[in-house]
């Protein structure tokens, strides 16, 4: 039998597991990583708020511990040389003054936006030890058949290791992934790799998915379905790189969450493995070995007109 044909027996194999476990139900659905957390202060462990989550969040430093310069100093560190501060603000509550008085009115309070600085512990050295959050790492090694997979890809996106965060980025053409050693184990990070880079097929270089264009009519449904496909060819490219078995209900637990957005529509888990399967052959770099077997996916596609 041919390499094509196996590939696929082994897609179809995987999709009528996915159906099988759906069938039975789920369960509750695991990141395979560590988080940070909310962006807190290093001494007084107070997590901060409002606008400054945001803030601090999306400058997606591994940890998200953050220090005034007196209290890097006061602690015996330094900020290291040509690193900029961030900005916090804060609202305080002033005596407002009345304008036929020089005296304050404690009756009235009006507030005043005021901002100090920050600095990550990335950004500092010399912090002794004991004041350092505990940073949880495995010692996680390349698996050398996965990192064949992602390297064969034929005009792949960019891939970074920046912050927690997993995900596809497609105006910049870009997946982002949290450190190796941040995941439980070498197959957790490859797994989540391959939905990443399922998703980046969609890109208009490649397959020009339509569920992840940014003008289509339904964007809730299409971000739906695209998570939908992204799973399955992650599956898909466990499955033929050996690590298929690893922790199965998880995928099986986050693709049930994604069909209850769907209302359950059992046809778009058909619909999403075939747009999956198009995704996996693009990363294996795989070709169907005759015309019949190439118009499978647009045959399948095109029955249930989603």
């Amino acid at each position: 039998m041919q390499k094509s044909s196996i590939k696929r027996d082994v897609f179809a194999l995987v999709t009528n597991q996915i159906i099988d476990h759906l069938e039975k139900g789920t369960v509750p659905w695991k990141q395979p990583w560590t988080k940070k957390g909310l962006p807190r202060n290093l001494v007084t462990r107070k997590s901060y708020r409002g606008i400054n989550v945001w803030l601090l969040n999306s400058l997606n430093y591994e940890e998200n511990m953050f220090l005034t310069y007196n209290q890097v100093r006061d602690l015996g560190g330094k900020v290291r040389k040509g690193e900029k501060a961030h900005l916090v603000v804060f609202w305080k509550w002033i005596d407002k003054k009345s304008e036929q008085s020089t005296e304050k009115d404690t009756s009235k309070k009006i507030p005043l936006l005021r901002y100090f600085q920050v600095f990550n512990i990335a950004q500092c050295i010399d912090i002794p030890q004991r004041h350092l959050p505990v940073i949880i790492t495995n010692p996680n090694n390349p698996i050398e058949i996965c990192e064949a997979i992602v390297e064969s890809m034929p005009n792949a996106p960019v891939i970074r290791h920046m912050g927690d965060e997993a995900y596809y980025q497609p105006f910049f053409d870009l997946v982002n992934m949290p450190s190796i050693a941040r995941f439980v184990n070498s197959e957790t990070y490859y797994s989540t790799l391959f939905h990443e880079l399922i998703h980046s097929t969609g890109h208009k270089s490649r397959l020009n998915r339509k569920e992840i264009q940014t003008d289509v009519t339904n964007r809730a449904d299409a971000y739906s379905l695209e998570e939908l496909t992204a799973e399955i060819g992650a599956c898909y490219l466990n499955s033929f790189a050996g690590i298929g078995g690893l922790d199965f209900a998880n995928h099986i637990a986050y693709i049930q969450g994604w069909l209850k957005r769907l209302h359950d529509d059992k046809r778009l888990i058909v619909y999403a493995s075939a747009q999956a399967q198009r995704a996996a052959d693009y990363i294996l770099n795989l070709k169907p070995t005759n015309t019949e077997e190439g118009t499978t996916e647009d045959m399948v596609l095109k029955t249930i007109g989603v």
